[in-house]
């Protein structure tokens, strides 16, 4: 077996495009909510705020030959994978084209905007709106495809389309390819884009908040008040990379993936099952070849739903105990398939600088929720060297990751 570990990422997110941008805006209690006034058109959707990533730094280089078969899902995808490789030292490098390099990178869906385009031909019985590119721009592995060909990788493309594990579980396929010695070096992360549709998706559950007056003060997870989640857009990418490989290069290494662990509910589509979120813990804990008592932190999924958040923490305090437990969906809405990824980078930055980001709006801890060490009000300072960090998803697929300090 080969060991994993983590040598480059990047992300975008309502909050920023570096860590240090992000942390900052964490350091105020800044949340990436906002009004959506452009949905009021949609008299009927309920929730009309989300976590719109409204500067989006595109590079120069990044012209319309280079971007035309891409929708801003992919386009976020390709320029986190960009900065993900300039971090780890891998830009350009000749790995990428030797066949030892591959992506698993996911999504829930394409771009809208080209799925409205093929809307169209449907609703009006004409094609004028299609080109060469839509088709492109609108498949679930637009981000894959559109990361390999522009970094001309050989290797293995692994897409994900998962909804909520997207992202996650791209990582976990990613850091198994590496283990068992089918590739030395994968690009693995998610990414979303925000559109009313992927708001009423969840409205139509009457699962989204209704906070349209306080947007800042929604999504709220774990909180006694809360109701619902919040959409938000956004992408991560880890570059992982087999040990030995990254040590002879003298990589920068954040930190080594130990554990992951993949489950289905095989139950329901969209109510969640505790204890398979239980088992799948377990399942990393299992393949980490750790205890539970080895946990120093647990990134929670944490929606801010009513059933999802208690099946969550009351799986989590089972078969874990009383761990320091938050979510960042708190400040960025959920991502959806960008989420897993986000949330794995953003871990390992928190154990990095050794600073625990508290979950935003948790005022009052629900007391159907799981017994957990919940941070919130301010960030806590300690020393973790192993952390977990989980998500579940639509059609009862569940994630868990592991990465220990290294």
């Amino acid at each position: 077996m080969k060991r994993v570990v983590v040598t480059g990422m990047a992300g975008i997110t309502s909050l920023g495009e570096t860590a240090d941008e992000i942390f900052a805006q964490f350091a105020e209690a800044k949340s990436g909510i906002r009004h959506m006034p452009e949905w009021d058109v949609y008299s009927d959707l309920r929730c009309k705020i989300a976590g719109p990533v409204q500067q989006f730094h595109i590079p120069k280089h990044f012209n319309r030959k280079v971007t035309r078969g891409m929708g801003r899902v992919a386009l976020m995808s390709v320029v986190c994978a960009e900065r993900a490789l300039q971090q780890a030292g891998l830009h350009q490098h000749q790995i990428l084209h030797s066949g030892e390099a591959g992506v698993a990178f996911g999504s829930s869906a394409g771009s809208v905007d080209a799925v409205s385009e093929f809307g169209s031909m449907l609703l009006h019985h004409n094609m004028g709106k299609l080109n060469a590119t839509t088709y492109i721009r609108m498949m679930s592995h637009t981000s894959a495809v559109n990361i390999s060909v522009y970094f001309g990788l050989k290797g293995l493309t692994l897409p994900t389309s998962s909804a909520c594990t997207s992202g996650s579980m791209a990582i976990g396929q990613a850091y198994e390819a590496i283990r068992y010695g089918k590739q030395t070096l994968m690009l693995a992360g998610g990414a979303e884009e925000l559109s009313a549709a992927g708001t009423a998706v969840f409205d139509v559950l009457l699962a989204t908040s209704g906070m349209n007056d306080h947007p800042q003060k929604s999504p709220r997870p774990f909180d006694a008040d809360r109701d619902g989640l919040v959409v938000g857009e956004g992408a991560g990418c880890l570059i992982l990379e087999e040990y030995e490989h990254a040590v002879a290069r003298g990589a920068t290494i954040h930190a080594e993936i130990i554990g992951y662990g993949s489950n289905t509910d095989g139950q329901h589509v969209t109510r969640p099952d505790s204890e398979m979120m239980g088992r799948c813990m377990q399942l990393a804990l299992k393949d980490a070849g750790i205890s539970a008592a080895q946990i120093d932190y647990v990134n929670a999924h944490g929606t801010s739903t009513d059933q999802g958040d208690i099946a969550e923490t009351q799986a989590t305090a089972r078969i874990l105990g009383k761990k320091p437990i938050s979510s960042l969906k708190s400040y960025f809405g959920h991502t959806l398939g960008a989420c897993g990824a986000i949330e794995a980078w953003l871990s390992l930055e928190m154990m990095q600088r050794n600073r625990f980001i508290p979950t935003l709006n948790l005022d009052k801890i629900d007391p159907l929720c799981g017994e957990l060490d919940y941070i919130c009000g301010q960030a806590r300072v300690m020393d973790a060297n192993t952390l977990m960090s989980n998500n579940f998803a639509f059609g009862g697929i569940n994630t868990s990751l592991i990465f220990k300090r290294i």
